[in-house]
């Protein structure tokens, strides 16, 4: 095989929020690879609404840049923890990685994760010391820490031996030098040139591509994107597509793309080493293999860590269903959830004994809140239940998923959170402050972070910063204690009333305002005590025509507590559940009346539940 010397295949990795997609955005521009799109937004690479709303990465993308006669194919990744397969299953697409760490922060949870994916398929790093504009920058050190953590991940020697670039990517300049500010981003394109290995190639052996991305277009359906290991794909070819069930299908390429900037360009063929997007091959997965007919050789499917974390998903069956969106039926959501496991490597759909019941399972927390987003502005209604871990039995011992965790305090609320961690059964592994903070980190059971970061927010004063990547399985920690307060519960179906809202308001704290309109069994608010309690919201002020002393006072409400989708999947539990409309996000009892919730809990405690 020969290495096609002007093509470099490399991915971007860091953890959440260090600089990643304004570094390509950078990289981008100053290659001249904007220059056709005008007045361009920030972070060009996030296209996904979910993705500019919560400022943070979600899904890979790839994009293409020519610098003098070199053709440098980028891969921007996802650096929060729940998304880590889009970062797995990408690494077979590159030769080469560029990690970006925070001239602040360091190394965090996730580039420890995304670190150790990329030594494991064999990878060099080129480490990007990002944001030096910073004023407690730090880059010596973080250096120092970048070399511990491949000592830590026991790489070859050869691997401690990595290029340095030190850039301000928000400022748009790169230097080789920590103390000399660059003037633009030549260091980076040069650094990728000289030290990511040009991909090994055959344009004359049989053709091998493997799908790795899949997109949707109104026109064209469904396309495959990934990398031409072996061989020539031409448009309009016969193909062979090797299926994950082990069956061999043919189709015809209708369309075949190559990338510049941040288009597609449509060609007649893409030699080997680069990467494609191809349409027309019908209802293609991710993971499986594009060859000739006759002739496929078939690649390994791609491998992805398994999911931690489950929840189910419901039909929508409370008084409220259809008021706000398309009420749909197990076959249109199970259909729903299928769609989504063609895209999603990382997610796992299981169905129940009870039709209109389905297991999710994901890798944490916002994984299936994003995915519980997206359908919802779909224009779905459904009901959703508390996140459970998921347990394993390893050798006849009981085993649980346990996280990576940093935390980032100040000083003064130290002691708080070491407290509420104690409770959550975190180990505490490494304590260091520095210029009044505390960085803390840990190594707790995945079920003991489920809720907690309101309570941690609530507890640094919105200033704590908390961060953790999946650490494997362990054995189980034992009982932990849930949610100490109890929910106030709707009554009756009605409309809140101010005056209702008045007389319950010393009891807890409220989730609604009036004119709110409720059913019988929805949760209203937090009860200040352990136990819930059903209250009447509906109740209005009698008329009468006795005169008081204090009819004309006025009587202000506090401000409700008005919880996001994330926060209400936290805060629920195993009797309660999330309904999720277009429009609304409300909390309800598992079982609606207040006589058929006595029976439940009667029943649950008696079989040991």
């Amino acid at each position: 095989m020969a290495a096609n010397d002007k093509i470099r295949n490399v991915a971007i990795i860091a953890h959440v929020d260090h600089g990643k997609t304004t570094l390509v955005d950078k990289l981008l521009a100053q290659a001249g690879s904007l220059k056709t799109h005008g007045e361009v937004a920030e972070r060009i690479m996030d296209s996904n609404d979910l993705e500019r709303e919560k400022g943070i990465t979600i899904l890979a993308k790839n994009t293409s840049i020519e610098y003098n006669g070199y053709t440098i194919n980028i891969i921007d990744t996802p650096g929060h923890a729940d998304f880590g397969g889009e970062v797995e299953r990408i690494m077979k697409m590159v030769d080469g990685v560029l990690l970006v760490v925070d001239a602040f922060e360091g190394c965090m949870p996730q580039t420890r994760f995304v670190l150790r994916k990329a030594i494991e398929v064999g990878l060099h790093p080129i480490v990007l010391v990002n944001k030096m504009d910073r004023e407690a920058a730090r880059p010596a050190e973080v250096v120092d820490e970048v070399l511990d953590l491949l000592i830590d991940l026991e790489v070859e020697e050869d691997h401690l031996d990595f290029p340095v670039v030190y850039a301000s990517a928000v400022s748009g300049w790169a230097s080789y030098d920590a103390d000399k500010i660059g003037t633009n981003m030549v260091p980076v394109y040069e650094s990728i040139i000289k030290h990511v290995p040009a991909p090994q190639t055959d344009v004359d052996a049989s053709l091998q591509f493997q799908v790795t991305l899949l997109d949707y277009n109104d026109y064209l359906g469904r396309i495959a994107i990934g990398r031409v290991n072996k061989g020539v794909l031409r448009s309009g070819s016969v193909v062979a597509i090797a299926k994950r069930d082990g069956s061999v299908e043919q189709a015809r390429i209708a369309k075949l793309f190559g990338f510049k900037g941040l288009e597609r360009i449509e060609t007649d063929h893409i030699d080997a080493g680069n990467m494609a997007a191809i349409a027309g091959l019908g209802q293609i997965g991710v993971g499986e293999t594009v060859g000739e007919p006759g002739l496929v050789e078939v690649l390994p499917l791609l491998k992805i860590d398994e999911p931690t974390l489950q929840m189910s998903f419901i039909v929508n069956n409370s008084p409220f269903a259809g008021r706000e969106g398309d009420p749909i039926t197990a076959r249109k959501l199970s259909a729903r959830l299928m769609r989504e496991l063609e895209t999603d490597v990382s997610l796992r759909v299981e169905e129940t004994d009870r039709p209109e019941i389905f297991k999710v399972s994901g890798r944490g927390e916002l994984h299936l809140a994003i995915l519980i987003e997206t359908m919802r502005r779909e224009g779905l209604e459904f009901q959703v239940s508390m996140p459970e871990v998921i347990f394993k039995d390893i050798d006849g011992e009981k085993m649980e998923p346990f996280e990576y965790l940093v935390v980032d305090v100040p000083e003064e609320s130290v002691g708080t959170v070491m407290e509420k961690l104690g409770i959550r059964k975190g180990e505490l592994l490494n304590m260091e402050t520095r210029n009044g903070w505390t960085r803390l980190e840990y190594s707790i059971p995945a079920r003991g972070l489920v809720g907690f970061r309101t309570e941690f927010l609530t507890d640094t004063r919105g200033y704590g910063i908390m961060n953790h990547t999946y650490d494997g399985y362990k054995p189980w920690k034992g009982a932990m204690s849930q949610r100490r307060n109890g929910a106030l519960v709707a009554w009756e179906a009605g409309t809140a009333r101010s005056y209702g809202l008045i007389n319950i308001e010393s009891r807890g704290t409220l989730f609604i305002s009036p004119g709110t309109d409720v059913y019988e069994g929805m949760v209203v608010g937090e009860n200040s005590r352990e136990q819930d309690l059903v209250v009447n919201v509906c109740k209005e002020k009698a008329a009468s025509n006795m005169r008081s002393s204090t009819k004309d006072d006025t009587v202000k409400l506090k401000v409700p507590r008005t919880l996001s989708l994330e926060q209400s999947i936290e805060y629920i539990q195993d009797d309660e559940l999330v309904e999720v409309t277009p429009k609304s996000v409300r909390l309800r009892k598992l079982v609606l009346t207040k006589s058929d919730r006595e029976r439940f809990e009667k029943n649950r405690k008696m079989s040991g539940m």
